[in-house]
């Protein structure tokens, strides 16, 4: 089953899972949380991003960082934090230092690429500690292909629908994808 919602289709969320037997009603012992059937493997998005999430160049996932830039405490702290990232997390491509708004960013910002599901657990986990009072924006890249829409329209979705943020929302300008 397919849903269609605006312009956008999703899959079903149980796609695969059509002829699973019925959940079971018990709960755990915290009296809250329920039981889980017991699976024979672990689900493939521990070792790998799904699709249509990029696995090559570009990375899963994006992670803009903001600062306001008129804000001197705000432009110290987040110099410290970029300057953390690249010595705790070398792995991961860590972009300049922008101390002015660029793209659709309203304010500066820096940016981190994450290319596995452990690197976007282990960052994303230790940015919610370390982020402090800067605002996070952690978006896919995905290597989609959809008749009629086109690659701008997908990285409007990509930065809007799809994102996820941390602390406050910041409006970006999505004018730029059309």
């Amino acid at each position: 089953m397919v849903y269609t919602i605006g312009k956008n289709t999703y899959p079903s969320p149980l796609e695969g899972y059509e002829d699973a037997p019925p959940l079971p009603d018990e709960r755990n012992e915290d009296g809250k949380s329920f039981k889980n059937p017991p699976s024979q493997t672990l689900s493939k998005a521990y070792a790998e991003f799904p699709d249509p999430l990029d696995k090559g160049r570009r990375g899963g996932f994006d992670v803009h960082i903001y600062y306001f830039q008129a804000s001197e405490t705000q432009t110290k702290y987040a110099q410290e934090l970029w300057e953390r990232i690249r010595r705790e997390f070398p792995e991961l491509r860590i972009y300049r230092f922008w101390d002015r708004p660029v793209g659709p960013h309203p304010v500066a910002m820096f940016e981190v690429n994450i290319f596995t599901p452990a690197q976007f657990g282990a960052f994303v986990g230790w940015l919610a500690v370390y982020r402090g009072p800067l605002s996070v924006l952690i978006h896919p890249n995905t290597t989609e292909v959809v008749e009629g829409v086109s690659h701008m329209e997908i990285e409007r979705r990509n930065h809007s629908e799809r994102a996820i943020w941390m602390g406050e929302r910041i409006p970006l300008d999505l004018a730029m994808f059309g």
